[in-house]
C-alpha cells in the first residue's frame, strides 16, 4: 500500500483544504470535469479522488488546479488500474487519511473498508463505490463519501466534498452539485 504524507502550505498556517471526489466516470457520463466542480476546487491544498474515473484526463484537469492523489475504482480501465493503486494511506497535516474505492455490496461498504484499513488505523476513510454521500463517524473515524460529481443513476443528487483539517479538529461537508 502507498503513503504519502502533506503538510498545509504556509498560506493555511497548519490548515489543510481537501477537495473529495469520487464516481466521475469521464466520458462514459459527461465529456469532462464539470466546470462548476473545477471552480469548486479551487484553492484547495489537495484534491482526492476515490475512484472510477475512467480516464487519466481527470487527474490531468484536476492537476491544474491543485496536486492529486487517486485510486482505481471497479470501473476503471486497464490503463488507470496500471497507474493507480486500489488504495493508499495519506498523511494530511496531522490526520492520516486512507483512500480506497470499494467494492462489493454497496450496502456493506463501511463493514469492507474497516477491514481493508484495520491494521492502519485512519481518522479519516475517504471512498466511492455506491454514488451515495456519507459524511458520519463510526468507531471514532469519519466514513467520507462523496458521492458521484456527474452521475445520479444512484444518487439523490450529483455531489463532491470538502474536508478541512486544523489541528486536531476536521470538519467535513457535502456540496451538492
Amino acid at each position: 500500500m502507498c503513503s504519502w504524507s502533506y503538510t498545509a502550505s504556509h498560506r493555511y498556517l497548519n490548515k489543510m483544504k481537501i477537495g473529495v471526489i469520487s464516481d466521475t466516470h469521464i466520458p462514459v457520463t459527461v465529456s469532462e470535469v464539470p466546470g462548476k466542480l473545477i471552480k469548486a476546487l479551487e484553492g484547495c491544498d489537495l484534491i482526492l479522488h476515490a475512484g472510477d474515473l475512467i480516464e487519466l484526463s481527470v487527474i490531468e484537469s484536476l492537476e491544474k488546479i491543485s496536486k492529486v492523489e487517486a485510486v482505481y475504482g471497479n470501473m476503471d480501465s486497464a490503463k488507470v488500474c496500471s497507474k493507480l493503486k486500489d488504495k493508499k494511506i495519506i498523511n494530511a497535516g496531522n490526520k492520516k487519511i486512507g483512500l480506497m474505492h470499494g467494492y462489493g455490496d454497496p450496502d456493506n461498504l463501511v463493514s469492507i473498508l474497516k477491514q481493508e484499513f484495520s491494521a492502519q488505523k485512519p481518522d479519516i476513510i475517504v471512498f466511492g463505490h455506491s454514488h451515495r454521500p456519507m459524511n458520519e463517524y463510526i468507531d471514532d473515524v469519519l466514513f467520507f463519501n462523496p458521492g458521484s460529481a456527474t452521475d445520479t443513476v444512484f444518487a439523490p443528487y450529483r455531489s463532491y466534498g470538502i474536508i478541512e483539517i486544523s489541528g486536531n479538529k476536521i470538519k467535513a461537508r457535502i456540496h451538492k452539485l
